[in-house]
């Protein structure tokens, strides 16, 4: 597992996200690969990116969410559950 873009301190709204990220893990995912944890200071999300293709994202301490990324055009696609993202991802060609 790889840890990416965190520094020796967290600011409190990314540990705030990081402990929304790992309950939603917990709780929703369980046992999937992680392939990543991270904090992107451009966008200012936390994640967890599983193997599987989704990632569990917190921007600033907010609810998470469930990204999906089409590497073949960058294109970002946010859902609301677990199971919706894992649905879009199953259904890819």
């Amino acid at each position: 597992m790889k840890i990416e873009g965190i520094k020796d301190t967290i600011a409190y709204t990314e540990s705030l996200g990081f402990s929304k990220v790992f309950e939603a893990y917990a709780e929703e995912v369980g046992s999937e690969y992680i392939m990543e944890i991270g904090f992107n200071a451009n966008s200012g999300i936390v994640y967890i990116a599983l193997e599987n293709g989704i990632s569990i994202c917190s921007s600033m301490g907010q609810d998470v969410d469930y990204l999906t990324m089409d590497y073949d055009d960058n294109e970002e696609t946010f859902f609301d559950t677990y199971e919706e993202a894992l649905e879009f991802v199953d259904r890819r060609p």
